[in-house]
């Protein structure tokens, strides 16, 4: 519970911060949103080498990908996939932690969301083949 609160107010700082930049001018819209992303892709890749150092390898990319949404989704938001409530502006950080993840188990992705109705978000993984 604790770690959950933790996770939940650092995560609104960094938001937080990063958007009071650019409204005081320091950068642009386009780069708060790529520094947000980036900052989820590195901890998706902390998170997935602590979270599968003592599983098997998975077997194909969908093993991956259920990995991602059952496992890994629940241990991080402690919520099913499904029922996410998130706001628009905390979207460039999850993306880039979905990516993140993804990337440390060998998927090169692009991953959006768009959010259609409030609290609604629909996450959309495009696998990149090398």
């Amino acid at each position: 519970m604790a770690d959950e609160a933790l996770f939940l107010l650092l995560h609104n700082e960094m938001v937080s911060g990063v958007y009071k930049s650019m409204e005081q001018g320091e950068v642009e819209n386009g780069r708060c949103i790529t520094k947000l992303e980036n900052m989820g892709f590195r901890v998706g890749q902390g998170l997935i080498e602590r979270f599968t150092k003592d599983t098997a390898r998975f077997k194909d990319e969908l093993d991956i990908m259920k990995f991602i949404c059952k496992d890994f989704w629940t241990t991080v938001f402690k919520k099913q996939i499904d029922n996410l409530r998130t706001n628009h502006q905390y979207l460039a950080f999850t993306c880039g932690l979905i990516r993140g993840g993804l990337s440390n188990l060998g998927i090169k992705s692009i991953v959006t969301a768009e959010v259609s109705s409030m609290p609604a978000c629909k996450f959309q993984v495009m696998i990149q083949k090398l």
